[in-house]
């Protein structure tokens, strides 16, 4: 077994894309329409990945606050701190820190949809 994606609705797909592909680095696997018109656009790394799920006549209400937050691995929480920064202005839950006691540097960042974004990088 093993965990293959998170499915999350959100308000604009476009803008979804922009902050996971073009700032926070992700990649676009696939997507498709379903036949009720929602779209759904999968967006990921090697392991694992994010349905997001786009309905353009309405859909539920969004409250990310159900959620704590995703987390997601990067190379460099500062490089991609900053190029989220540059690409999609995104408000921030937390600068970058380092937290000793894990041996992790970590940032938190809201996506446009106001879920909360971790970045972990693993220290060595």
């Amino acid at each position: 077994m093993d965990v293959i994606h998170t499915a999350i609705w959100v308000s604009d797909i476009e803008r979804t894309r922009e902050f996971y592909v073009d700032g926070l680095g992700l990649t676009e696997n696939w997507s498709f329409t379903a036949d009720d018109g929602v779209r759904n656009v999968y967006i990921g790394g090697e392991n694992a990945e994010f349905q997001f799920k786009y309905d353009p006549n309405g859909g539920p209400e969004i409250d990310p606050g159900t959620m704590a937050h995703v987390a997601v691995g990067v190379d460099s929480t500062d490089e991609t701190f900053e190029r989220l920064r540059t690409r999609a202005d995104p408000p921030v839950r937390e600068e970058p820190t380092t937290m000793e006691t894990i041996d992790r540097r970590v940032a938190f960042v809201e996506d446009p949809d106001g879920y909360v974004v971790e970045l972990v990088e693993r220290l060595e």
